[in-house]
């Protein structure tokens, strides 16, 4: 597949460095010398210095035979521009970053794809979104949803008094024949291995395991994981940054009490005048006067936003041991993810993963329609729409030539989640929800082509 990725900040880096492990046609467009430096000697893409608007520099880049141009600078102007002409020039299919949700929001109204741009990605929005979902899930630190949650992945870590602990997936199936929901990814507490679950896995102590889930599916993992689902009302926001302006104001039209903390006093007002539900407070949260002074240790949740990852990391510490349930960081370095679980904090995000595993899915053969990478794990969950072509239409799941490093978390067929065993038959229209290793994508999206 031939990709034109316009612009080599963190976002096209990262989109550039995934992409090319997977021997894609990679192009990366920039003006900044050191950028394209770097990436032309750690990546195995091709660069090209120059005004990703020019005409020239989309033409030398050889816009006319793309399949997907992606625009990742830091101006959404600039992103918008590059699709509307790359479209214009051949280029197949166009995405572009943007930091205005509303255009998100009136996307169907403006009609974004007549001007030629096929796709628009908001990492803030992403994360906002991510955020949301992951305090709806209090009790859980990793959160996706397929069709509006009639399928859920959900991650969680282990504790000794989980009733999982000691047992197969095979036993656990036995002892509880009426479970929604299925494990299908682990990774070993102190370990970089990711497993892919069969009947005879066992689970231990300290996984952090992943189950796909119907939407009643949940309160059976709450109970047997012996983590208590608690209702998060009171929340605390570290940074009024656009994550945490998107966040305090989606909170509060859905009724949450928002404390916001601002150390900028113009940035600080403005958002009090724009979100009047929000006590917004000018001041430094990395103060720990001024968070007791605000009581945190009454607030079920505590996000930190700010543009400083150690802030972030280290504000969450001290919110976990005033004794906060659930503490969410926004980190930059894609390295601290190894270290959440280990020191504590419940959820790190991130946007340039957030962005990635929603631009990723256009790469993909087959007709997927969503996608997201585990975090910290070698593994990506994929939904694919089974079409009357696909070799997996009209067969049992137990007839499939299925590889052993993949498994079906579910299938999504008119609008209801269902976790499908060996015996079930895919239909034509179905949307298969897979969770796979690395070795194992080619085989599977194949089996959907």
């Amino acid at each position: 597949m031939k990709i034109i990725i316009a612009g080599a900040g963190e976002v096209g880096f990262h989109l550039a460095k995934l992409l090319s492990f997977e021997s894609q046609n990679i192009t990366l467009i920039d003006t900044d010398r050191e950028c394209l430096a770097h990436a032309d000697t750690h990546l195995d893409i091709r660069v090209v210095r120059g005004d990703c608007t020019s005409i020239a520099v989309l033409k030398d880049s050889r816009v006319a035979e793309t399949d997907l141009l992606i625009a990742v600078t830091s101006s959404e102007t600039t992103n918008i521009t590059v699709c509307v002409l790359a479209k214009q020039l051949g280029a197949k299919r166009t995405i572009a970053r943007i930091s205005n949700t509303e255009f998100i929001d009136k996307k169907d109204e403006v009609g974004f794809t007549k001007f030629g741009i096929d796709e628009l990605i908001s990492p803030e929005s992403l994360a906002s979104n991510e955020i949301e979902l992951l305090l709806g899930q209090s009790a859980f630190n990793e959160n996706y949803e397929f069709e509006n949650g009639a399928l859920t992945m959900i991650g969680l870590n282990l504790s000794r008094t989980s009733a999982f602990v000691g047992k197969t997936v095979k036993e656990m199936a036995k002892i509880y024949p009426e479970l929604q929901f299925v494990p299908i990814a682990i990774q070993r507490y102190g370990t970089q291995y990711t497993i892919i679950p069969r009947g005879n896995t066992q689970f231990k102590e300290g996984d952090q395991v992943y189950f796909t889930t119907v939407e009643k599916g949940d309160d059976q993992i709450f109970r047997l994981s012996g983590k208590s689902k608690q209702e998060i009302k009171n929340v605390m926001i570290l940074g009024g940054s656009k994550i945490g302006y998107k966040t305090a104001m989606d909170l509060c039209k859905n009724h949450f009490n928002v404390k916001l903390i601002e150390s900028s006093k113009d940035k600080a007002f403005e958002i009090a005048d724009d979100i009047p539900g929000c006590l917004v407070i000018n001041g430094d949260g990395r103060n720990v006067d001024l968070l007791t002074e605000e009581s945190i240790e009454d607030m079920d949740a505590f996000i930190a936003v700010t543009g400083n990852s150690e802030t972030n990391i280290m504000s969450c510490l001290m919110a976990k041991s005033k004794g906060v349930k659930k503490t969410i960081a926004l980190v930059e370095n894609m390295d601290y993810f190894q270290l959440s679980h280990s020191i504590g904090i419940d959820t790190l995000i991130n946007k340039k993963l957030l962005a990635a595993n929603n631009i990723f899915r256009y790469v993909r053969r087959g007709e997927v329609v969503a996608m997201t990478k585990l975090n910290n794990m070698n593994a990506e969950l994929l939904e694919f729409m089974v079409s009357s072509k696909s070799k997996v239409c009209n067969k049992r799941i137990k007839d499939l030539d299925f590889p052993a490093s993949a498994i079906i978390g579910g299938v999504v067929r008119n609008g209801e989640g269902i976790i499908a065993l060996g015996d079930f038959e895919i239909k034509n229209g179905d949307r298969v929800v897979i969770c796979c290793l690395p070795q194992s994508i080619g085989k599977v999206e194949k089996l959907f082509i």
